[in-house]
């Protein structure tokens, strides 16, 4: 695996946690470290053998700060690969699930990142926003869209028009955030949730993961239902190993030995 500069990537099994590595700088993100990034979840995305993420940030103070300010204010040029800030938020073909291990500040382009994954857990010490006005920007990597359709126009735009710091706690009522845990057992509880999903078959969990996320873009229920048939990762799992697997173990009354494939 190549040596990285901004961030750090193990692989546990079939589980690849991702930290986001300049701590010195709240885990903010300049272009370098978005196409950096670009190219770890790249590799993640085309391994067979890595079925889950986890991202996470580098200390004990920030998950991300999100756009690194003071490098686009000393006249660092700003730009991003096709897959997006932090080489993530316009990665819509990703079909494995990512957690975010959201450990302190999350604002900006950090709160884009966590909102790009599947679940977020959170430490008790994290804290969320989307302040870009409050710079003159706008939360364009992901946020304005993505934030009103996980927590509901009205309540997003409660955050979006103010740029108001929101608490894990307050993150978990309104239904970005997971779970909610004490610092210490951030990652623990993020491993808890790859653990779960790791118990179910791969290409199961990427044909939901993509009926629900392209099911959304339909106009309604029936129209969704109708065309999920077609998604690719449906299509693949009818077709899988897996899929022979997965009835064969509940009658043999074992354990599934999923093959992701």
């Amino acid at each position: 695996m190549a040596e990285r500069q901004f961030c750090k990537v193990e692989r546990e099994g079939h589980l690849t946690v991702i930290t986001l590595n300049r701590p010195e700088v709240m885990n903010a993100i300049h272009p370098l470290t978005s196409f950096e990034l670009a190219g770890v979840f790249d590799e993640f995305a085309s391994d067979p053998e890595q079925w889950v993420g986890i991202v996470t940030g580098a200390g004990d103070r920030a998950f991300s700060a999100g756009n690194d300010l003071k490098y686009q204010a000393g006249g660092g040029k700003m730009s991003s690969p096709p897959s997006g800030f932090a080489g993530l938020t316009s990665r819509f073909d990703l079909d494995k699930p990512l957690i975010a291990a959201v450990n302190g500040i999350a604002m900006g382009g950090g709160f884009e990142i966590a909102l790009a994954c599947d679940i977020i857990v959170a430490s008790d010490k994290a804290v969320f926003a989307l302040p870009e006005p409050r710079v003159g920007l706008a939360a364009l990597a992901g946020g304005l869209h993505r934030l009103p359709r996980t927590i509901g126009e009205k309540r997003a735009l409660g955050m979006i028009l103010t740029g108001r710091r929101v608490t894990p706690q307050e993150g978990l009522q309104l239904g970005f955030v997971n779970e909610v845990v004490a610092p210490g057992e951030l990652m623990t509880a993020a491993r808890k949730w790859a653990v779960q999903i790791l118990e179910l078959s791969p290409m199961s969990v990427r044909a939901s993961k993509q009926a629900v996320i392209r099911g959304l873009a339909e106009p309604s229920i029936q129209a969704a239902m109708k065309a999920q048939v077609t998604y690719p990762a449906v299509s693949a799992m009818f077709k899988s190993e897996d899929f022979v697997e997965g009835p064969m173990a509940f009658a043999q009354k074992r354990a599934p030995a999923w093959r992701g494939k």
